[in-house]
């Protein structure tokens, strides 16, 4: 068995293990298991992609492995990794385990959360290894599903509404994908889904790539929160359980940013060129509305999903800039973006299982309280303002030293706005953090929570590193990128 295959397989053999399990003991041993091996799984492919890398290979994709799967159509399960693909699998690996922790505290139909979790899980993996055009629709579809019951079932708030919208508009964008899929298989001549072979065809006309491009675009564009195709993700973000949160903008929405730089802008790279200023100014919105609408919001979740939407603006801001640098600092920006945020949805959930309250008016003075958690509250903050020596700094300067490169006004312009961004996301990460954590505690009950839980702490401890070891020790990362963003724009700019 490929080594590839395993991926989607272990999330899989989880589901039987939590089928079979009679206990939340079990259930817990099942999950810890699985995450772990996935965890493993994901070091090692990171060791062996860069020891094949230093012994010459200079292949695009590394553990190829193709078999038919529908010959009328030429689907195949075609799987191989690149640097990108192997950096969003260790990131997925990563929350997967981190995740599994966070929701230990859960009470409610344990067996059947779990099983979901799993499926969502195999959704994302099939993803990041799938170079087959429909086989990767198919997991992004997979990955979609159980969004709605672990919002809709195991959520709070506005659920049901939240759950609804979320699909409804995660499937609106699907229908544009598939469209576009098909227009993609059939423009190239309709011998190939293999997203390799169709870029080094390069054969469909211009007249054909203006129409599929923009279709692909706002489908995986959706997912990542594209404005004005954003307004599921707050929702969704506010009413869904910790660790699906923590999946959700962790994972899910990077599902829209790699979509968008593999499928619409590596195969359709003549409409890319010519579209492209479209989209810069749509995500140049989307990366300053986020920001300010996360001043504004009272409720944690709120705010950190805002931030997501600007953060996300961001990552396809730069891969539109179309050159190594702001490639390369995309895919930084969603391996940031994904460690912090699920570091920050995992303090929120943390914290409200507490106070059973996310409104920043009436939580203050918990540092005195429950130090542990405020302590990561404040590490995430300063990740997301982007702090030197944490992942976001790192992510967010190669992005603007990227898109500074253009000498023209209109590249230049909209750069300065996004940066403006950082300005204003310092303003709602030091407020919320000046007013939760330090203020006077003014509720008596506040006074007598518990502090971090060890299953909690690990989550929290995993993150944490995780971030502070992408912010100090970048080089590797940048390196393992840039070789495969460079074969990307390189057949972008040509």
């Amino acid at each position: 068995m490929n080594m590839l295959s395993l991926f989607p397989a272990i999330p899989l053999l989880m589901m039987l293990g939590l089928w079979l399990s009679k206990s939340t003991r079990q259930i817990h041993a099942v999950m810890v298991t699985g995450a772990s091996l996935l965890l493993a799984l994901a070091v090692l492919l990171v060791f062996r992609y860069l020891g094949l890398r230093e012994a010459g290979e200079s292949a695009a994709m590394l553990f190829t492995e193709s078999h038919v799967w529908y010959a009328p159509l030429n689907i195949h399960y075609a799987v191989g990794v690149d640097g990108i693909s192997v950096a969003m699998l260790l990131l997925s690996a990563i929350i997967v385990f981190t995740g599994t922790f966070a929701s230990w505290q859960m009470k409610d139909q344990v067996k059947e959360y779990f099983l979901w979790y799993c499926l969502l899980s195999v959704g994302v993996f099939g993803f990041f290894i799938s170079v087959d055009l429909f086989t990767m629709f198919l997991f992004y579809e997979v990955a979609l599903i159980p969004m709605y019951l672990l919002i809709g079932v195991w959520g709070s708030g506005r659920k049901e509404y939240s759950a609804m919208k979320l699909t409804l508009m995660l499937m609106g964008g699907s229908a544009l994908l598939l469209i576009g899929i098909l227009g993609i298989y059939f423009g190239s001549g309709a011998t190939t889904m293999n997203i390799e072979e169709i870029a080094a065809l390069h054969n469909i006309p211009l007249s054909l790539q203006r129409i599929w491009f923009p279709l692909v675009f706002v489908g995986f564009g959706v997912l990542g929160a594209l404005f004005p195709f954003h307004t599921w993700s707050p929702d969704g973000h506010a009413s869904a359980p910790t660790a699906v949160s923590m999946l959700h903008a962790g994972v899910l929405m990077k599902l829209g940013g790699y979509g968008c730089f593999r499928v619409a802008m590596y195969l359709l790279p003549d409409a890319a060129q010519e579209l492209s200023w479209i989209f810069i100014i749509l995500t140049t919105i989307s990366v300053v509305y986020g920001a300010f609408s996360a001043c504004v919001q009272t409720d944690l979740k709120y705010i950190n999903a805002y931030s997501s939407v600007s953060h996300c603006g961001l990552v396809l801001f730069a891969i539109l800039m179309m050159n190594t640098t702001a490639s390369t600092g995309a895919i930084l920006q969603m391996l940031s973006h994904g460690l912090m945020t699920a570091l920050f949805f995992a303090l929120i959930g943390m914290i409200y299982g507490r106070t059973h309250t996310r409104d920043v008016r009436q939580l203050r003075g918990l540092m005195r309280v429950m130090p542990f958690l405020a302590v990561g509250y404040v590490i995430a903050g300063l990740a997301n303002l982007g702090l030197p020596g944490l992942s976001g700094f790192v992510a967010e300067m190669t992005i603007f030293n990227g898109a500074f490169m253009h000498d023209d006004t209109f590249h230049r312009v909209v750069t300065v706005i996004a940066c403006t961004s950082i300005v204003i996301t310092a303003v709602y990460i030091l407020r919320v953090i000046g007013r939760i954590l330090y203020g006077t505690c003014e509720n008596p009950e506040h006074l007598k929570l518990s502090d971090a839980t060890w299953d909690e702490r690990v989550a929290v401890i995993c993150l944490i590193v995780a971030v502070a070891g992408l912010g100090l020790a970048p080089m590797w990362v940048s390196d393992m990128l840039r070789s495969s963003v460079s074969e990307i724009v390189a057949h972008l700019i040509n």
